[in-house]
């Protein structure tokens, strides 16, 4: 670079059309695209029974897990605050 020149900032560019928050609307229309295609196909009752609990441990484990992770949601309101019928699932 000669001392003529100056260095480039990110004000200088512009940015690009497609962008949107943290992506872009091609592939949020791929995503929606391929979450529509897979709800039609898949057969969703049976995946959600695969995914069920084996047990009455690993139910509460997982009971366990949800709330540690709904204590940490809503500005650390946690679970307690969640609208009626939120709570259990």
């Amino acid at each position: 670079m000669s001392n003529n020149e100056k260095p480039s900032t990110d004000r200088d560019q512009k940015p690009a059309p497609n962008i949107q928050g943290e992506g872009d609307y091609e592939s949020a229309r791929k995503y929606d695209d391929d979450t529509r295609d897979f709800l039609k196909s898949a057969d969703v009752p049976d995946l959600a029974r695969r995914a069920a609990p084996g047990s009455k441990e690993e139910a509460a484990e997982l009971k366990k897990a949800e709330q540690v992770g709904r204590s940490h949601a809503m500005g650390g309101q946690g679970a307690e605050s969640w609208p009626a019928g939120k709570k259990d699932g």
